[in-house]
């Protein structure tokens, strides 16, 4: 069954990871995605290795892994839109297209008559997705910016690592591009949005996305919490700052996350660890309790912790509905027997030979689910089907417009 999406075009005009995962996610759900890339270079992820994708002989290529993350399902052009015929062959793709997304600085498609005001005039119906460090306006909107600016100027820097008193103390960051992935869950919420807003009344739309805007937005309950008390959250570790326990643990033989969330999972979880005293006191029967006499508990939970083995409070604990984890490596992520289930890898043919390693999209829908059609594409693979195909090109015009350096 085709995908929910698959009656759309989306000209993807973006590069690095925010805006390419949101591309990605209408790619995964159906929508036909054309890729739009610098010739002879193209997205900067390109070249964001080692590691490199092996080969079918297990030897290196020059597609890196961090690429392959956020491009499959999409055909790559190559086009210079800062030539005016580039620019006019981007023209006729929007006339086609439904969806354009892309992550220039501010201004800098408005030079080439490509900003959404331009856009609208020859397709009413656009919906034009600008993903930017700052968005569209303010005193920082032209400034460019990564995801580990963001993380420290949204806050979330402020309140990851150890407290500044322990070893170890300081800012810390997380240890993925945790505000370019947020950022593209949050541009396709609203893209979402936006189609279906123009498949009841037709019209298009633009979408102003800032990743500091996104930063600043996923601290939310530090940050309401910092409203309603008006004090400044500080680091906590691992400790949480709202539940108690909820923090890591070490074990006899290692450390293991005990994640009790509420006072009924406490009772149990002091039966389990045989210490029905601490349910009981008063100081500690309710979470609002726990959490202001945390200071005394935590200390006696930690040396309860270390009488036993991992696989000991597992078991125990899980028996018991009391929630536990692992920490595991990423090696041991995908060994986990859940894990494997749910089928979280996915190995797709590619044209150099090898199977390309990709993690799946975590959405599941019963009747119209993602699909994986094709692994993320060679540079300009798909140029001549694209300009043949779609803009009528005889395979003469594409040639010249391929000496010109054009494509």
């Amino acid at each position: 069954m085709a995908g929910p999406f698959s009656h759309l075009r989306v000209i993807d005009l973006s590069r690095i990871l925010a805006a390419p995962l949101a591309a990605q996610n209408l790619a995964d759900l159906g929508a036909e995605v054309i890729k739009v890339e610098r010739p002879g270079s193209g997205d900067d992820t390109r070249g964001f290795g080692p590691p490199w994708m092996k080969d079918g002989e297990g030897n290196d290529t020059r597609e890196s892994a961090y690429f392959l993350a956020g491009n499959r399902n999409k055909k790559s052009v190559t086009l210079d839109i800062s030539a005016p015929q580039g620019q006019e062959i981007l023209r006729q793709l929007i006339k086609k297209s439904d969806v354009l997304i892309e992550n220039y600085k501010v201004g800098n498609l408005a030079r080439y008559g490509l900003a959404y005001e331009d856009l609208k005039k020859i397709n009413p119906g656009l919906i034009y997705c600008s993903v930017t460090g700052f968005g569209q306006t303010g005193p920082y909107a032209e400034r460019p910016g990564y995801d580990f600016v963001f993380q420290g100027m949204g806050g979330m820097m402020s309140i990851t690592g150890e407290r500044d008193s322990e070893p170890g103390g300081g800012p810390q960051k997380v240890g993925v591009p945790i505000v370019d992935y947020l950022t593209g869950l949050y541009t396709s919420i609203a893209l979402t949005a936006a189609i279906a807003h123009r498949e009841r009344t037709g019209e298009g739309q633009f979408i102003d996305m800032a990743l500091l805007d996104t930063a600043v937005a996923v601290n939310v309950t530090q940050v309401i919490s910092y409203f309603c008390s008006d004090k400044v959250p500080q680091r906590m570790g691992n400790a949480h700052p709202h539940i108690v326990p909820y923090e890591v643990f070490p074990t006899s033989d290692g450390h293991i996350i005990l994640a009790v969330a509420n006072d009924a999972q406490f009772t149990r979880f002091c039966e389990v660890a045989g210490c029905e005293n601490l349910a009981r006191d008063p100081r500690f029967t309710a979470n609002a309790g726990r959490v202001v006499n945390r200071a005394e508990l935590i200390p006696a939970i930690r040396d309860i912790m270390a009488t036993r083995t991992k696989a000991e409070w597992m078991v125990a604990l899980e028996a018991r509905d009391v929630a536990c984890g692992p920490i595991n490596t990423i090696e041991e992520v995908f060994k986990d027997p859940q894990v494997r289930h749910r089928g979280l890898r996915v190995d797709m043919p590619h044209p150099l030979g090898a199977a390309a390693p990709l993690l799946a999209n975590p959405i599941r829908l019963s009747a119209s689910p993602v699909e994986y059609r094709s692994p993320p594409p060679l540079l300009g693979e798909h140029s001549d089907e694209v300009y043949r195909n779609l803009l009528g090109m005889a395979d003469g015009e594409i040639a010249e417009l391929r000496r010109a350096g054009v494509i």
